[in-house]
């Protein structure tokens, strides 16, 4: 198990990593963030509401299903959003670097942080 701060340090090793965060998706505060490039208090609000509208969605089109991870793509960024499984209404955020980043392997490593992750 890993603590917030040294999870959040290890997704900083993927290539292109620019900044991460754990956010409460209730609240839209941030919990712990790392790196530098986006400002992380106002990215975790809006993408609150993102992850809001996502389950709302899912609940109006009765899928019985969790969400994996969000994608949102930039011009030049990839923003991966993941919903804890063991934490509920907290998430991973993470900002990447479109043209350094290899978006499979970014995908599998938050996904490992986020289940060894203690909070």
């Amino acid at each position: 198990m890993s603590d917030i701060n040294s999870s959040l340090a290890e997704l900083l090793t993927i290539d292109g990593a620019k900044c991460t965060s754990l956010v409460d998706s209730s609240s839209g505060m941030v919990l712990g963030e790392d790196g530098s490039g986006v400002d992380m208090e106002l990215a975790a609000a809006g993408n609150s509401e993102v992850v809001k509208a996502k389950l709302k969605t899912m609940k109006s089109l009765g899928f019985k299903t969790e969400i994996e991870d969000i994608l949102i793509t930039l011009g030049d960024q990839y923003h991966i959003i993941r919903p804890m499984a063991k934490q509920k209404g907290l998430f991973i955020y993470l900002v990447l670097d479109k043209a350094k980043a290899n978006l499979a392997l970014a995908r599998r490593k938050v996904q490992n942080v986020e289940e060894s992750m203690k909070v």
